[in-house]
């Protein structure tokens, strides 16, 4: 065991590495709460989705820890859910069944862009300060989200939106928690967002606002709702629409988890002349988690950013990553407790993690107008449409045309003409 998962070379121990696999899993536990909240609210049943929410970050935790080494989380993105949810089955109108099986196909794609190795040709040909500008877009939409579920934003029929009620006993309970779950993120204590969520849910039992949970322990609840739905809807996907949402899922995915290794890499020390080590291991990991997810019935996966708590506390090896998938099974008994947990609880954790991403924003050159403005747009279309597709889409209509205006032609990779004509027939179809 210490030879395979290299503890001499990376200066490590079973138990620092069992430490960080505890703190790991305090940092990312509140995914197994949020996931199936946002999930159930396109349809899907909350019970199913707990499930395999928890059996997808296992399965794929197990993978990046084993396979490629890597003391990493692997759960279903917190970006990727809200759009699933929000922009898919609410906006556009798409039943769970057909969107999931979107997913599925994302996955086997990125599965195949893993094994082709052509990691580098698509991280080249999709602008920079476009990456930087669609995932601070998602950090705001899904804060965005995070408001309305608690009820400090609300729908307004004279301007659109307004402050909600904020004497309602829901809110208050919202208002509480998010101040409760800042103060503990801020002060940087581990488990922060799934501490603040565990502490006021009590609260709101306690007032009466939320119902007491029958039990604490129970059984793990049935995927029959969802377990191999993908392949019941293989033939209902390849439209215009749902091939730009597919699009979307392998997009954001790819460079979710490309981010995140950066960081986690760079964190552990684990960069080599500036490369990641056995990335290909670790991006086919990934890949092959969000087809199984997909399969069990969650959404796409993603690299989780709170590896680095595991990290800073002295993970170095995939052993972290083993304790974190033991930690996680063992949690699968508890959905009698956490089934009680409402969306006013757990918007603060949308919310943090909203403004965590949104600090891609300083990486953007502000300098430019020909950036600034297609990034600007893909940014704020996003929450304002309600769909992270739709602010994807006008940023890259619009980034060709200011760079060509510019004489730029040069500058812009083929692909990017494609895609241009790719977005304007979804936007306009």
């Amino acid at each position: 065991m210490r030879h395979y998962f290299q503890f001499e070379a990376r200066e490590t121990n079973f138990k620092q590495e069992t430490i960080a696999g505890f703190t790991t899993f305090l940092s990312m536990a509140y995914i197994l709460i949020v996931n199936p909240i946002i999930l159930s609210q396109a349809g899907m049943d909350r019970g199913a989705v707990f499930t395999a929410t928890a059996l997808t970050a296992i399965i794929g935790t197990l993978l990046i820890g084993i396979f490629a080494n890597y003391p990493i989380v692997i759960a279903p993105s917190m970006g990727l859910n809200s759009f699933f949810t929000f922009s898919v089955c609410i906006s556009m109108g798409i039943p769970w069944q057909i969107a999931l099986t979107g997913v599925f196909i994302s996955g086997i794609l990125f599965v195949l862009l893993s094994l082709l190795k052509v990691r580098e040709l698509i991280i080249n040909m999709i602008p920079e300060d476009l990456k930087h500008a669609i995932a601070a877009g998602i950090g705001f939409f899904i804060t965005f989200i995070g408001l309305k579920n608690a009820g400090i934003v609300v729908g307004n029929k004279d301007t659109f939106i307004s402050l909600g009620n904020l004497t309602s006993p829901t809110v208050l309970l919202a208002i509480f928690s998010l101040v409760l779950t800042v103060i503990l993120f801020v002060r940087n204590v581990n488990g922060g967002i799934f501490i603040g969520m565990i502490i006021s849910t009590f609260v709101g039992i306690l007032f009466g606002v939320i119902e007491k949970p029958t039990a604490i322990f129970g059984s793990i609840p049935s995927m029959n709702s969802t377990f191999g739905v993908v392949f019941q809807n293989l033939g209902e996907v390849w439209t215009p629409q749902l091939l730009a949402v597919i699009f979307t899922f392998l997009f954001v995915a790819f460079f979710d988890t490309a981010g995140a290794l950066i960081a986690v890499a760079s964190q552990a020390g684990l960069m080599k002349d500036n490369k990641i080590p056995n990335v290909g291991r670790a991006l086919l990991s990934d890949s092959t988690a969000s087809v199984i997810g997909a399969i069990l019935g969650t959404s796409t996966t993603a690299t989780m950013v709170e590896s680095n708590a595991g990290i800073a506390a002295g993970g170095r090896t995939g052993f972290t990553s083993i304790i974190i998938a033991f930690l996680i099974g063992i949690s699968l008994f508890f959905s009698p407790f956490l089934s009680v947990i409402t969306g006013e609880i757990t918007a603060p954790a949308l919310i943090i993690v909203g403004a965590l991403m949104a600090m891609e924003l300083r990486k953007i050159n502000w300098d430019r107008p020909e950036i600034v403005i297609p990034a600007f747009l893909t940014i704020i279309m996003m929450p304002l449409t309600y769909s992270v597709a739709t602010g994807i889409a006008i940023g890259f209509v619009i980034y060709p045309i200011t760079m060509i205006a510019l004489g730029k032609v040069k500058e812009l990779h083929p692909i990017i003409y494609v895609l241009f004509a790719a977005f304007v027939f979804y936007l306009f179809s």
